[in-house]
């Protein structure tokens, strides 16, 4: 898509760094383990960090009844929800011209309760896996009290759009001269060696999930 999916979501600075391809939101938002809601509430506005996940063209979230953000999602709420991931870090040679590389995604929705068991379902199993893929086969399910003690949301991905930097050092030609270094510093989310529980029973080992997500470092 060459043009946003509505006005409100058509980039205002540096267009050209403007993406409306579905594609490349849903990309943005099942890579970043975490997003970004914001709303009104009483009259202030809010901006709270919390795990996601994408299932076709809806976004789940899920926590407490208390929770403040879920409390007014569930009754229909428009919200903001947005996403980035840090891909680098462009050191100029001057300071004016510093700047990141980051993919950031923006969904403008209208939220809506989930009530439905077996969308709950759904919604509970693909935010476990998007966290951890596998993960829901691998834990105990959520018990009576759990699953009644947990609310659920969605976001419909309607109204959207995304934003990507990924150019080199964008120096004046004047300071091409100077003694001064410049260039990209690469930045990746790298997991560490798995920490076991203290409470792990004796010969259980580290579970496909962990081992497919942490790679050579499990060994």
């Amino acid at each position: 898509m060459t043009e946003p999916s509505t006005e409100r979501t058509r980039v205002q600075r540096a267009r050209e760094k403007a993406r409306y391809d579905r594609e490349i939101v849903d990309e943005i938002f099942d890579e970043a383990l975490i997003c970004h809601v914001g709303f009104v509430a009483d009259g202030s506005a809010f901006v709270i960090p919390t795990i996601h996940a994408r299932v076709g063209d809806t976004l789940y979230f899920h926590g407490s009844p208390a929770s403040r953000m879920l409390h007014v999602m569930k009754k229909g709420a428009d919200v903001t929800v947005t996403a980035t991931l840090l891909d680098g870090i462009v050191a100029a040679r001057s300071v004016f011209h510093h700047s990141m590389h980051y993919r950031s995604a923006m969904v403008f929705g209208t939220a809506r309760f989930v009530d439905s068991p077996e969308e709950r379902m759904i919604a509970l199993k693909a935010i476990t896996n998007a966290a951890l893929p596998g993960r829901w086969s691998e834990a105990r399910p959520p018990s009576r009290s759990e699953d009644k003690g947990t609310l659920v949301v969605a976001v419909p991905i309607e109204e959207y759009s995304a934003k990507i930097s990924e150019n080199d050092v964008g120096d004046e030609p004047e300071d091409y001269d100077l003694p001064i270094w410049a260039g990209v510093i690469p930045l990746t989310l790298t997991p560490g060696v798995p920490e076991p529980d203290r409470h792990n029973l004796d010969g259980v080992g580290i579970p496909p999930s962990v081992r497919r997500f942490v790679g050579e470092v499990a060994e």
